[in-house]
C-alpha cells in the first residue's frame, strides 16, 4: 500500500481515538490497532504522539476551512453567502464529529503548541467572515472606505456562536446542519441586517461617566439605533 494511503489510515484512526477518548487517554497501541498497522510503523511515519496529534489538527483544520470557503459561494447576496457558509460549516462538523472534537476541545486544552494550530485556523475563518460582512456593509452604505473595525467584532462573535452551536448540534439527537444554520441566521442576521441599513444599537451611558465616550452631542438613549459612523 502506498505510504500516503497508509498514513491517511493512521490519521483517520488517530482522529477517531483522540476525538472520542481524549488526547491524554489515547494510546499509540490503540491507534495502531484501529489503523490495522504495527505501533513501530506509526512511529516510523509520524514520529511521536505529539507529532501525530499535530498532523491530525492540521488535516482537520484544513478540511474545515476549505469546506467553509467552498460553501460560501461568491456572487450571491450577503445573507445567502452567510447562509451557505454556515450550512457548510455545520454539515462538516456533523459529518466529522471526532475531527471537530479534536479541534474545538482537545487541541485547545492540551498545550500552547496545539492551541496555536487551532488559533491559526480560527483566525483564517474570522478573516474570511469579516471580509464577507464588510463587502456587504460597504455596498449597503455606498461607502467603499467603511472601516473594517465596524464589522470585525461581529465576525468574531458570529464565529464564536457557530462553534458553540456546533457542539450543541452534535450533542442533540435529531439536530441537522440546516437547523443549526437557520438558528444562527435567525439569531444573527437581524443585527447584521440593521448594520446593512445603517442602524446600530447604542448602549446606555454609565452612571456618573462622561457622555458618549467622547461622542459629541451628549448621551444616546438606551436601546436606540443610530447610523454607523
Amino acid at each position: 500500500m502506498p505510504r500516503a494511503v497508509r498514513e491517511q489510515q493512521m490519521l483517520d484512526a488517530a482522529v477517531r481515538t483522540f476525538g472520542q477518548r481524549g488526547y491524554m487517554a489515547a494510546s499509540m497501541d490503540e491507534i495502531a490497532e484501529l489503523a490495522g498497522v504495527s505501533k513501530p510503523l506509526v512511529y516510523l511515519y509520524l514520529n511521536s504522539k505529539e507529532d501525530l496529534f499535530t498532523a491530525c489538527i492540521r488535516r482537520e483544520a484544513q478540511a474545515l476551512t476549505e469546506a467553509v470557503r467552498a460553501g460560501a459561494r461568491p456572487g450571491l447576496p450577503a445573507d445567502r453567502q452567510l447562509w451557505s457558509g454556515l450550512t457548510a460549516f455545520f454539515a462538516h462538523t456533523a459529518r466529522h464529529p471526532d475531527g471537530w472534537a479534536v479541534l474545538h476541545l482537545q487541541a485547545r486544552t492540551h498545550g500552547e503548541v496545539f492551541a496555536a494550530e487551532v488559533a491559526a485556523m480560527r483566525a483564517e475563518i474570522v478573516a474570511f467572515v469579516t471580509q464577507l460582512i464588510l463587502a456587504a456593509a460597504r455596498e449597503a452604505h455606498r461607502d467603499p472606505d467603511l472601516p473594517e473595525r465596524e464589522v470585525s467584532g461581529l465576525a468574531e462573535a458570529l464565529v464564536g456562536a457557530a462553534e458553540s452551536l456546533a457542539d450543541w448540534a452534535n450533542a442533540t439527537p435529531g439536530a441537522t446542519a440546516r437547523q443549526a444554520a437557520a438558528t444562527l441566521m435567525n439569531f444573527a442576521w437581524a443585527g447584521l441586517g440593521n448594520l446593512m441599513t445603517g442602524a446600530v444599537w447604542s448602549p446606555p451611558e454609565e452612571e456618573g461617566g462622561d457622555a458618549g465616550d467622547g461622542d459629541e452631542g451628549g448621551p444616546r438613549q438606551a436601546g436606540r439605533t443610530s447610523p454607523v459612523r
